[in-house]
């Protein structure tokens, strides 16, 4: 039996081994020593200082650790001596310079974890570096594993950025207050700081507003519908009830934004003004030109999109910014929004305004020229600077997606880039604060994997592609980009566990990014860590997408004949395939260059394989797909 558990006790060790070099998002630092330390039930946390905050935070982890199955000791003892077998948190007496505001200092030994820092932040986030050193097990509710090895090591750490976000829209799918903790629950298991909640657009209104009741009673629920957004879902029928939606009351708030900052987040509110304002139009018609009585949309048809990037509104989702009464709603939203949140951000949108009903409203048109506005986009413009010096006023900064910067930008405003990077660049060369979140790089609700077996939308992205994200162009100065975020904006995500499926790992991409140094970047390392961590997932029971590990198709057209070409970028795989509807496939052939299909009523199946098992999904493609995406 002795015998026996030193063989459990090694082969725990050896798994920590691996785990230590499995961190997300990479340390700055990283060196093993020797010792290793067993943490379980003769285990205790000790809190050297006397801070309430950083005890709340030692209290979570300790929570997790008696989750999964260790039931360890709390300490909270200002200046005692080193106790044996502890996890010791403390702040630095004379602060590290080079760590800053949220590194650390971890050391293993072969008796004590120690984690110093200069601030909770630090130490909260020393501890999400922990949490990754032990086994995968203690991430299981169901199978607690009560001890576990970490190897002896010593890590200085802190990130590259102040700003490392994600978005998530709860407008398109309501998402309750645990499921929104559940999200930011493993943001902060992955060191991201920043939560940016989509909290108001067309399809529902999300926030209570005290002053303005009909923005929930009215702007928070709409007619029920099914499938795809667009064209196949119906505008609302003449009295049909509206039973879809759902709404966070102004105590719900306080409680989430609580519960974030004890997880080292800020909440960036968003609400989205003057386009994205369907729901706010439901409740307040006349804060349209039209004045016209709408509904919130159920995810129906309401844009025509051209080739050339334009679009045409069919029914009107703009406020007026002529009308003061709009500047009045703004004013009170704001009000009760500054209320809410402590961070020092408000998020006004501004993105997708179409001007069109603007520019056909006669009493708009009176307005601009009284007010010398030559044409619409100096009327945004105008918009977005009354819109600051309101938020300014609450003793909070604006920030707005980059259209804000059409007709000339709001003075002590910050830009969020996301038609790409030029947005960020220009902002950034007038001296604004910039977080890069480009659609190229950060938009995580498009395709990650091959559309035989995703959700086919507009666009691709994949975790390789998330991967060469890079906040600071080639000429911009460093210190004007504050970081960067991923957005997940959910009309394709209806559930919780398909959010965290189209999260991560592609946010894995983001936070090493946004945290690690640039120089350390490396694609092998970052997918072998990666791999550790679908393990993680697994024993959590929470969702991830494993899309990397399947072929990338790529087909071609020349001289009528069809090639398929097969990769992979994930580290010591194989791709085996078939052409002749034969499987399984991993009987077949394996892949080794370019091969020819013939036309006729034929499947390519492949897979990717690593000794023999299968990695990812196998992919079945018809011929006629094939052909579709031949160029």
């Amino acid at each position: 039996m002795r015998n026996c558990f030193f063989l459990i006790i090694i082969l725990l060790g050896v798994l920590t081994v691996k785990a230590q070099h499995n961190i997300i998002p990479a340390p700055v630092s990283f060196q093993n020593t020797n010792g290793m330390f067993m943490l379980d039930n003769q285990t205790s946390v000790d809190l050297r200082t006397n801070n309430p905050a950083l005890r709340k935070m030692a209290e979570n982890f300790q929570m997790f650790l008696k989750n999964a199955g260790t039931n360890i000791n709390f300490k909270s003892v200002p200046n005692p001596d080193r106790s044996n077998k502890a996890i010791i948190l403390d702040l630095l007496k004379t602060k590290d310079v080079t760590i800053g505001d949220e590194g650390y200092l971890l050391e293993v030994n072969e008796n004590t974890i120690e984690i110093l820092a200069n601030t909770n932040s630090g130490i909260f986030n020393g501890l999400q570096t922990l949490r990754q050193m032990l086994p995968r097990d203690f991430e299981s509710k169901d199978h607690p594993m009560g001890i576990g090895m970490v190897m002896g090591c010593k890590i200085k750490d802190y990130p590259r950025f102040g700003w490392r976000g994600l978005m998530f829209d709860v407008s398109r799918h309501f998402f309750t207050v645990d499921e929104v903790k559940s999200y930011i629950d493993k943001m902060a298991q992955y060191k991201f700081n920043v939560f940016h909640w989509h909290l108001t657009d067309d399809e529902g209104w999300r926030i209570e507003i005290k002053s303005l009741p009909k923005l929930t009673e009215i702007g928070a629920w709409r007619v029920e519908r099914y499938g795809r957004f667009g064209d196949t879902r119906p505008q609302p029928k003449e009295g049909e009830k509206a039973t879809y939606g759902g709404f966070y009351t102004q105590e719900q708030i306080k409680d989430v934004v609580k519960y974030a900052a004890e997880r080292n987040i800020t909440i960036v509110p968003e609400i989205d003004i003057p386009g994205h304002s369907m729901a706010a139009l439901a409740a307040y018609p006349e804060l349209s030109t039209l004045k016209k009585p709408t509904s919130v949309n159920p995810g129906a048809k309401f844009a025509e999109w051209f080739a050339n990037g334009t679009f045409e509104m069919l029914i009107e989702n703009t406020l007026n910014p002529s009308d003061e009464k709009v500047y009045d709603f703004v004013n009170k939203v704001m009000t009760e929004v500054a209320a809410l949140f402590p961070g020092q951000y408000i998020h006004m949108g501004g993105d997708e305004s179409y001007h069109g009903f603007w520019e056909r409203d006669a009493s708009v048109k009176e307005f601009m020229k009284k007010n010398n506005i030559k044409d619409t986009h100096e009327l945004q413009s105008y918009f977005v600077k009354r819109v600051e010096k309101i938020v300014s006023s609450k003793g909070k900064k604006l920030i707005g997606w980059d259209e804000i910067l059409e007709g000339g930008l709001a003075p002590g405003a910050a830009v969020m880039s996301w038609r790409g990077m030029k947005g960020g660049i220009e902002a950034a060369k007038m001296g604004v604060p910039v977080v890069m979140t480009p659609t190229t790089y950060a938009y995580i609700d498009y395709t990650q994997g091959d559309k035989s077996v995703e959700n086919p939308i507009y666009a691709d992205l994949s975790l390789e592609k998330t991967f060469e994200f890079e906040p600071v162009p080639e000429g911009v100065d460093a210190k004007y980009i504050l970081g960067g975020q991923a957005n997940l904006w959910t009309e394709v995500v209806p559930s919780l566990q398909f959010a965290f499926y189209m999260t991560y790992p592609r946010a894995f991409s983001t936070i090493e990014t946004l945290w690690s140094p640039k120089e350390a970047k490396n694609w092998n390392g970052f997918v072998n860590r990666t791999e550790a961590h679908f393990y993680r997932f697994d024993a959590a029971k929470t969702n991830i997408s494993r899309a990397v590990y399947e072929p990338i198709v790529k087909v071609k057209k020349d001289l009528g004949k069809i090639t398929v070409e097969l990769t992979n970028n994930v580290p010591n795989t194989e791709i085996y395939y078939s052409i002749d509807n034969t499987y399984p496939v991993n009987y077949s052939k394996k892949y080794t260059s370019a091969f020819e299909v013939q036309d006729g009523n034929l499947n390519l199946r492949a897979q990717t394989f690593r000794n023999g098992q299968s990695l990812g999904r196998e992919l079945i493609i018809p011929f006629t797909e094939l052909a579709k995406r031949a160029k």
